[in-house]
């Protein structure tokens, strides 16, 4: 189905973009504000509405009510990233990326409860087989006790609900009004986190500096990543219109896959760029969990 390659669009070019992230954290940000960083996105999701109204001059016609509904999405989603974001400073991407799978559980739960979506048993079998191999990329099998994280695991659960909620409004607008209409004022919702940061005097100090002194690389490197990122987004977005909400956020939850394997690829190419462990005992459970993941997929396409 169409709406399954839009779906793999968001987990697909977000795995690149942790990867990118976790490079501008460790380098430019590892003992400062992130904020700088959601500036940029707040940026690219401005520029994109000029574009989105060129194209699409009724995205003004609809009620304030629902500018403002919209608009909330787009807030939801940057405080998301923002959380995420204080998540990389102190940990790994391929620790902090399977905390994503719970986004797959409240979309699940939020699709039920307000869109009334009823998955088909297969699907729903297939939702949890890619949320369960997606699940155990993510666990380490050590003879060590592991210490309990609270901070990186309360900022996941606070991104990933906000990330349910965001996806729920949005496909909740969309069907009422028009993709389009709704991703527009969804970036203005964007836009708007954005100047609420820079009204900070320490955020527009710490923006500033950062254009000042590292101008070609943080331009470059976050542009590009930015427009990854929208790439995404708007691929995501779309599938919601076509597939139900937990199914889509099930198939999101897929990220973590592609950040291990994009994170076998650096440690064997490019090992000062990032490392992933690649031993036997660990790519037999890779493999396991990829095999869990694509049986998902092929349950949640019937």
């Amino acid at each position: 189905m169409s709406w399954l390659i839009f779906a793999f669009s968001g987990p697909i070019l977000w795995a690149a973009s942790t990867h990118i992230d976790k490079y501008l954290v460790e380098k430019y940000f590892k003992h400062g504000s992130v904020a700088v960083l959601m500036v940029f996105t707040a940026i690219i999701g401005l520029f994109a509405l000029p574009f989105i109204y060129f194209f699409q001059p009724s995205v003004l016609c609809i009620p304030l009510q629902e500018m403002v509904e919209t608009a909330v999405s787009g807030i939801l989603y940057m405080g998301a990233i923002y959380v995420y974001l204080q998540a990389l400073q102190s940990e790994e991407a391929s620790v902090v990326a399977p905390f994503f799978q719970l986004a797959a559980i409240f979309g699940f739960i939020l699709g039920y409860l307000f869109l009334g979506e009823v998955p088909l048993p297969a699907q729903l079998a297939g939702g949890l087989l890619i949320i369960a191999g997606s699940t155990l990329l993510s666990l380490k099998f050590t003879g060590k006790k592991t210490k309990l994280k609270r901070r990186l695991i309360l900022l996941m659960l606070a991104c990933t609900l906000a990330l349910a909620f965001s996806s729920l409004i949005f496909k909740f607008f969309s069907l009422q009004n028009e993709y389009w209409t709704t991703s527009f004022w969804n970036f203005v919702g964007q836009a708007l986190f954005g100047v609420v940061l820079m009204a900070t005097a320490a955020n527009r100090k710490r923006f500033y500096q950062t254009i000042r002194t590292n101008t070609g690389a943080v331009l470059a490197i976050n542009g590009a990543n930015e427009l990854i990122n929208l790439g995404g987004g708007l691929g995501v977005r779309y599938a919601l219109l076509l597939a139900p909400l937990g199914i889509v956020q099930a198939i999101s939850s897929t990220t973590l896959f592609f950040v291990l394997l994009f994170g076998i690829l650096l440690s064997v190419f490019f090992p000062k760029l990032g490392r992933e462990e690649i031993t036997a005992a660990s790519l037999i459970q890779k493999g396991i969990a990829t095999i869990l993941v694509v049986i998902g997929v092929i349950l949640v396409n019937q």
